[in-house]
């Protein structure tokens, strides 16, 4: 069917034109109230979720939330001060590994692997990781840190974390790169600077912001994982050891393994250690944001 050019269109009698106008302004509008519901479902489910979560996760906070530790079965009282401090340790180990491959993976793929079946490639199996199940990750580092080791340790699970967020900053570095104008780089090659030279003083600070906003969304992103926890670094109801090996206390795993127990006082803290990981990355994101805008 060929498509109604604008001559054919003037010489549709004008009832025929009435009626074509008068379908498609009911199309839209049933477009628009359809996209409408839709959006306005997302909104109130995601509302119940806070909601429900904040109801109950400030029930479960106290000040001993923050200064004890886990308590043990059918006790009273206690807090989630070595699974709060054992996740930032994780995550800061996840962060640590992920920082350097992820800024420099992206970095050749912005800037050396244009065109390159090898950059190709490299993208390719990125975007399998950004959308591998954290599980097979936790797996994989299970056979080849914690069975040839003999043991779980808080180094295993880092190193699981920062597996899954290597594909986010890989993605974000190279995206923000490849917005920096050409010409920056043409005049710092201009005045004889190499290409090393050019990427470090001039691409990576005019693309820092962005740089620094994807590493903080890989943050966000690790910072609530529990399936790669539980084969690498598993749990721990006391402090953990300064060496990390043995199990690590973590909020993730906690909150699984408490809000599944029968003990009431355990699902109070599942709750509490909820609120708090949400409220963590929620901060997080809204310093991306930040970042994002300048500061403005």
């Amino acid at each position: 069917m060929s498509l109604a050019t604008p001559s054919t269109v003037r010489e549709l009698p004008p009832t025929t034109w009435g009626r074509v106008r008068q379908s498609r302004r009911t199309a839209d509008k049933l477009m628009r109230i359809t996209a409408a519901g839709f959006t306005f479902l997302a909104i109130f489910v995601l509302f119940w979720i806070l909601g429900m979560l904040i109801v109950k996760g400030i029930g479960g906070l106290s000040v001993a939330t923050f200064t004890q530790t886990m308590p043990g079965p059918g006790s009273e009282g206690g807090g989630l001060i070595n699974a709060i401090v054992g996740s930032i340790v994780l995550t800061f180990l996840g962060i640590v590994v992920a920082t350097p491959i992820g800024v420099l993976a992206g970095t050749y793929l912005a800037e050396y692997g244009k065109g390159s079946k090898l950059a190709d490639l490299i993208r390719f199996i990125n975007d399998i990781l950004l959308s591998a199940p954290s599980i097979l990750i936790g797996l994989f580092v299970y056979v080849i840190l914690v069975e040839p080791v003999g043991g779980y340790s808080g180094w295993a699970g880092g190193v699981a974390l920062g597996i899954i967020a290597i594909p986010v900053i890989v993605r974000t570095t190279e995206d923000m790169l490849r917005l920096v104008p050409g010409p920056l780089r043409e005049a710092g090659s201009a005045l004889g600077a190499p290409p090393s030279v050019v990427i470090t003083s001039i691409t990576w600070k005019a693309a820092k912001a962005g740089m620094v906003t994807g590493i903080l969304l890989a943050l966000a992103r690790i910072a609530g994982e529990t399936a790669p926890l539980i084969f690498t670094a598993l749990n721990n109801s006391f402090w953990f050891s300064p060496t990390l090996l043995g199990g690590v206390s973590n909020l993730p795993v906690t909150i699984y393994q408490f809000a599944s127990a029968p003990y009431e006082n355990w699902q109070q803290l599942a709750w509490a250690g909820s609120l708090i990981i949400t409220l963590s990355i929620l901060l997080l994101s809204l310093i991306a944001r930040r970042i994002v805008r300048g500061g403005k």
